[in-house]
């Protein structure tokens, strides 16, 4: 079986993409996805993904950043998975591939039966499988790294804005109003099954050219305006 795992801890982040790129490489992956998990720990789709897969299966993740929240855990949970003959394919970082790391493995050189050959081979098998051990580190610190000078980036972005006088978020009392709000919740109200109209979630998602998170938030909100008008 052909797996996809796909994660986002920010409503910022497009969950999609992740998919998308999945699917276009392993069209017949069957794709888990993970919601704003941010820094809690329990993972739903990912613990439920680690009970159904087996030896010979795959996993797919566009990018090392998705398969765990730092780097100690993902070196953790990759050598756990690699112990269990799953394969991991990482479409942003393929180096790191279990394929490739099993190959960096498989170069050692056999024993030759002489006991001072032997230690020195031994030795030379044992640094090609630190230097390979290391690589896989490598890839998930350096992810580790990219995700938190991004948020230092930002949180100095918003600082030097307020410094400069911008209004930083929503003013209290004030509700930021979308362009595409208004006309999205008309088609929503007039067309969606759930309000008398005739297409379904999907359909309703693809008509007003929204997101799906965003289309079940106006969803609620109609309902909620319905129910206390």
């Amino acid at each position: 079986m052909v797996y996809g795992y796909c994660r986002i801890s920010k409503p910022t982040q497009n969950i999609e993409r992740q998919e998308r790129n999945i699917l276009s490489h392993f069209p017949t992956a069957t794709i888990y996805k993970e919601v704003y998990t941010g820094v809690v720990i329990n993972r739903a789709s990912w613990l439920k993904l680690c009970k159904v897969v087996r030896k010979g299966d795959t996993i797919i993740f566009d990018s090392v950043s998705r398969m765990s929240r730092n780097a100690k855990e993902g070196v953790e949970q990759y050598m756990e998975l690699l112990d269990k003959g799953i394969e991991l394919v990482f479409l942003k970082e393929p180096y790191v591939n279990t394929e490739n790391y099993k190959q960096a493995l498989s170069g050692g050189v056999e024993l030759v039966g002489n006991d001072i050959a032997d230690v020195y081979i031994e030795a030379t098998n044992k640094v090609l499988k630190i230097l390979a051990a290391k690589q896989i580190e490598l890839a998930f610190e350096q992810s580790e790294k990219e995700v938190m000078d991004i948020r230092q980036r930002t949180k100095e972005g918003i600082e030097t804005a307020r410094l400069n006088g911008k209004q930083i978020g929503n003013v209290t009392g004030r509700k930021m109003v979308i362009k595409k709000e208004a006309p999205a919740k008309e088609l929503i109200k007039k067309h969606c099954k759930t309000f008398g109209g005739t297409l379904n979630d999907d359909e309703c998602i693809q008509l007003a050219k929204i997101s799906r998170n965003t289309y079940y938030k106006y969803k609620r909100e109609i309902k909620d305006l319905i129910k206390n008008s």
